[in-house]
């Protein structure tokens, strides 16, 4: 009897029920309100979290003879394909939602973009590096873990670890930090509309007004390969992967999978067709992947990051991921309300990308009720990507 319920608990704790249970939890815990303001889908990734800490003290236990596992290396593994496969879904959806009117709409704004997804990411360095010089026991491979767990960067934790002689504790700061980095600036673009007591409705309308573009309609009869728009999007995943795996010689830079299928997904989206082939693709579908792509990629992330939390935590550090986050939001923020002159929803879009957040953007999409704020974090992500890929290297050479 023992043998028999041991093998019944092993089938239902598969990786497939551990990731669609999370998920389920995630939108429960999501859905709760606290004076207004909600996790949202976030609510998915603090899930992931306690989980991945949980399984860290236990990572297995035993009913009879039969050993069931909760966490292992083969199973870190999966959730590293799941986070990978989901980040290509959210990330391309947005640049296809963002893509009709990205390249059409350059102008002085597009240039604070790029300035400001620079700034953040030079904020973030210099914190790092104040931390290096006034605690002698912070190495600047811990720091530069810090700097990218703070900002969220898998591509810039995966530069550092390149150069680091210490990658080991790359890693660890990485996962210190990684858990207020997506937290904070979740709950940064839900706080300041509500502290500013901002009128969603009339900021949209006025927003909505102000980033009018005509888009032009294909010319000739076009038609599609598939009634859902499947083709289109495989094709923007697969344009952004080939650019993504582009390395610029000298300093090994590449944009990666995630700031390749941006790329790749702005693209299909500002042509919307190859030849005769239609490549529009229904909004309900692109939020529908959007939405999909965001929880596989907090489910993939969330259940290391958890598992690292716990087996690098240490309460000073910690702190230091936490400002490592805090100062380049709040200060960008300021730099773009005041020096840019940007709208909230643009300000936010584009502290999103900044913070190389995806999560963030997408409770801001939530919390704003439309998908256009993508648009600025689509034109700030691609240069504060590569700012802390050359930040992440140039600390742990220089620190």
């Amino acid at each position: 009897m023992i043998s028999y319920l041991a093998g019944v608990c092993n089938s239902a704790l598969s990786f497939i029920f551990i990731i669609f249970i999370i998920g389920t939890l995630g939108y429960l815990v999501g859905g709760i309100k606290i004076k207004g303001i909600e996790l949202g889908t976030a609510g998915v990734l603090l899930v992931a979290l306690i989980y991945g800490i949980l399984v860290s003290y236990i990572p297995s236990f035993h009913i009879g003879e039969k050993e069931i596992t909760l966490f292992s290396s083969t199973l870190k593994s999966n959730f590293g394909i799941v986070s990978n496969i989901g980040t290509a879904l959210f990330v391309t959806a947005v640049g296809l939602i963002a893509g009709p009117k990205f390249f059409r709409s350059f102008n002085k704004k597009t240039l604070s973009y790029i300035m400001l997804g620079v700034i953040v990411i030079a904020l973030g360095a210099i914190t790092a590096i104040i931390f290096v010089k006034l605690d002698k026991n912070l190495s600047a491979e811990m720091a530069v873990g810090l700097l990218t767990g703070g900002l969220t960067s898998t591509p810039g934790l995966s530069a550092a670890k390149e150069v680091a002689k210490d990658a080991d504790s790359v890693v660890a700061g990485y996962g210190i930090a990684y858990l207020f980095g997506v937290l904070g600036v979740v709950l940064f673009v839900q706080i300041v509309p509500k502290l500013l007591k901002v009128n969603m409705k009339e900021e949209v309308a006025n927003f909505q007004a102000a980033n009018a573009i005509s888009i032009p309609e294909p010319k000739g009869n076009l038609f599609k390969l598939d009634p859902f728009g499947f083709f289109a999007f495989f094709l923007a995943i697969s344009i952004g992967c080939l650019i993504g795996s582009i390395k610029i010689p000298g300093i090994n830079f590449s944009l990666g999978n995630s700031g390749g299928t941006l790329i790749g997904g702005l693209l299909v989206g500002h042509f919307a067709h190859i030849g005769k082939i239609d490549c529009r693709i229904k909004k309900e579908t692109l939020n529908f992947f959007r939405e999909l792509g965001l929880v596989l990629f907090l489910i993939g992330a969330g259940v290391p990051g958890g598992v690292n939390f716990i087996a690098n935590v240490k309460v000073s550090y910690f702190i230091y991921g936490a400002v490592i986050t805090l100062v380049p939001m709040v200060v960008g923020y300021i730099i773009a309300r005041y020096v840019f002159k940007l709208s909230i929803l643009n300000n936010l879009g584009s502290i999103t990308g900044g913070m190389t957040s995806t999560p963030a953007l997408g409770t801001l999409i939530a919390t704003a009720g439309t998908d256009e704020v993508s648009a600025a974090y689509a034109a700030t992500y691609p240069f504060a990507l590569v700012s802390i890929v050359l930040a992440a290297k140039i600390l742990v050479m220089i620190a």
